[in-house]
Order: structure tokens, then C-alpha cells, then sequence
């Protein structure tokens, strides 16, 4: 018995604790829209030092634990209760109509809630209590127009074009978020739409991206170090990198996208992307969708003389939608001035 307790106080037979983190997403006046995990508490610190903790906190957050199958409850500030369960990964999404959603918001239009185990006889112990906070979105009345933007070599610097994004692996592993460089006055920028020409029109930041669920805090790390606007983050699972895509599948950013357009159909949206990936094509298939909705595409320039030059024809006859190669962030600022964005 002393010996299983030494091996206990050690951890070595130790079971990590269980937490639930939810993904900051986005719903309605009448529509709960709500994603999240269940998984085991690793005890990752994103700002640990120190090339040896970094590689092995990639390491945790790639080698999860997850919480199959498990009753979840959200408890909103006013009492109501909607509850749900996680698949078998630990993920879990709830999407259901829920009437008055809108006078949960606070000014910017976020709804606060708690999440919790709805089974406490798990023989695990449960992190703080069992009372992890969430938040969704819900675009204000003020509310102009949107901006979806994606996240790599847009507004954060990878200095790399590669359909693989092998090096956002690597700065991962070896950069802290707390010290990951944003492309020049990206957030002010980002400020400036947000707050609208008016100042005061909380117009919502979506940031979109091909980057699994696994970084998502560190994403969120990265956004909030960097002051960047409040918004949901949008990824995708590790299980989306195993599938073989079909031929004619739609690709996740693409899919993600056209959900947040059908979502608020009165809402124009801004689209902010680079020029190495696919976000221009993808990006001029949703103006194609989606008629009149697009008030302006922005695709960040990279150094790529091939890839910059198929841009470049991609938009050679684009005129119906105002459109910007970004080579400054000043640029960009000047032509939201000019077409009255901020």
C-alpha cells in the first residue's frame, strides 16, 4: 500500500484531471451555436521557456487524452440550461433554437456561460469545480458588415508558402504565441474595421483557419497578446488531415465560410486572406455563391513571383467587388478610408 502511494505522490499511476475548453463561436438572437472538447488537463503553459518545454507542450497538445461520450450541461447568467454530450474524439457541438439569446449579450454582443460534466461519477477529478467558462458571439443591431480572415501568413508571420504549412508546425514547436510576430499593423487594422467608420459598430472578426483544434488556444494566445479584436476561431479536427478528401469536397476554411454567410444573411462581409494558399479562389467562389453579400476581398502579397503572378490573372477581370493586393497594411487602411469601411 506505501509503495502505490509513493508511485501515486511520483504520478506516475497518476490520472490527469478532466476539463472541458470551449471553442469561442458564434449564433443568433435565436440560435445557440456551440463547440467545445472534453479532454484530460495536460498542464500546458503556452509561455513555458525553453526549447525542451516547448517541444514537449506541441507534443501535449497533439497527444490528447479526450472524454468520449460524455453529458456536457451549459448554464447561462440566467438560470437556463441547455445540455448536450461530446463523439467519440471529445468534441462536442450543440446547435439548437433557444428564443431571447440576445439579452444574455453584453455590449459587443458576447454571451457568457458555464459548462460543466452533467456526469460528476467519473472517478476523475474535475478542474475548477466543474465550472468552465464559454462564450459565444452574436452580431450586434449596430453592426455594419463582418470580416472572415484567415490566419497564417495573413496576419500571423510564418515566412513561409507551403500548401503543407510544414513551418507553422516548426514555430510552434519552437516559438512561444507570447513572441509570435504579427505581419505589420495587422491589429490595428483589424481595430479599425472592427470599430467601424462610426466607431461604435462592433462589426464581428472571424478568424478562419486550416490549422487543427489543437492550437486553438494558442491561436487565441496569439490574437489576445497581439490585441487583436475579440472573435470566434474557426478550425478544423485532426481527423479532417487523415480523411481523403473527395474530389469535389469543398475545402474546411471554405466550408466554414459559407456557414457565417448563410448564418447572417443580412450581414456583408469583408474577406482578408494572403496570396499563397488557395484563399483567393476560395474567396471569388464565395462572391460567386453568395451575389452582393462581399463588400471587399484583401489577399496579402507573399514572395512568391509564381504564385503572386496566378493571383494576379485570378483577378484580372474581377471588378464587381473592390479588391486589394496587400503589399503594406497602410495600403489596406487607405482603401477601407476610400470605400468608407472605417
Amino acid at each position: 500500500m506505501l509503495k502505490d502511494r509513493n508511485f501515486n505522490d511520483m504520478g506516475i499511476f497518476k490520472k490527469d484531471k478532466l476539463q472541458i475548453i470551449n471553442f469561442q463561436s458564434y449564433g443568433s438572437a435565436t440560435r445557440l451555436y456551440v463547440r467545445g472538447r472534453a479532454i484530460e488537463d495536460e498542464n500546458i503553459d503556452l509561455d513555458q521557456k525553453g526549447i525542451f518545454n516547448l517541444m514537449k507542450n506541441t507534443w501535449k497538445r497533439f497527444e490528447t487524452d479526450e472524454i468520449k461520450n460524455a453529458p456536457i450541461k451549459i448554464t447561462f447568467s440566467n438560470g437556463e440550461t441547455v445540455e448536450g454530450v461530446t463523439d467519440n474524439d471529445g468534441y462536442y457541438l450543440i446547435d439548437e433554437n433557444i428564443a431571447g439569446l440576445q439579452n444574455l449579450a453584453n455590449e459587443e454582443g458576447w454571451v457568457k456561460f458555464e459548462l460543466s460534466f452533467g456526469n460528476t461519477k467519473l472517478k476523475r477529478e474535475i478542474l475548477l469545480q466543474n465550472r468552465f467558462p464559454g462564450e459565444m458571439l452574436i452580431p450586434g443591431d449596430n453592426a455594419k458588415f463582418g470580416v472572415i480572415s484567415d490566419i497564417d501568413d495573413t496576419i500571423l508571420h510564418t515566412g513561409v508558402v507551403s500548401s503543407l504549412k510544414w513551418k507553422v508546425i516548426i514555430n510552434t514547436m519552437f516559438k512561444r504565441a507570447t513572441k509570435r510576430s504579427q505581419l505589420e499593423g495587422a491589429s490595428d487594422f483589424y481595430t479599425k474595421l472592427h470599430m467601424g467608420k462610426s466607431g461604435d459598430e462592433a462589426n464581428p472578426i472571424f478568424y478562419v483557419s486550416h490549422s487543427p483544434w489543437n492550437l486553438y488556444r494558442y491561436l487565441e494566445l496569439f490574437l489576445k497578446t497581439n490585441n487583436f479584436p475579440k472573435g470566434p476561431v474557426l478550425l478544423r479536427s485532426m481527423a479532417s488531415f487523415k480523411m481523403r478528401k473527395k474530389s469535389d469536397e469543398k475545402p474546411q476554411k471554405q466550408k466554414e465560410i459559407s456557414n457565417l454567410l448563410t448564418a447572417y444573411p443580412e450581414l456583408p462581409f469583408i474577406l482578408i486572406g494572403d496570396s499563397g494558399e488557395k484563399d483567393g479562389d476560395i474567396y471569388q467562389e464565395i462572391s460567386t455563391l453568395f451575389p452582393g453579400r462581399i463588400k471587399a476581398i484583401y489577399l496579402r502579397s507573399v514572395n512568391h513571383s509564381k504564385r503572386m503572378a496566378r493571383i494576379e490573372n485570378l483577378f484580372a477581370d474581377f471588378k464587381d467587388i473592390p479588391f486589394l493586393m496587400v503589399n503594406k497594411t497602410e495600403e489596406a487602411i487607405e482603401h477601407a478610408k476610400k470605400n468608407g469601411f472605417i
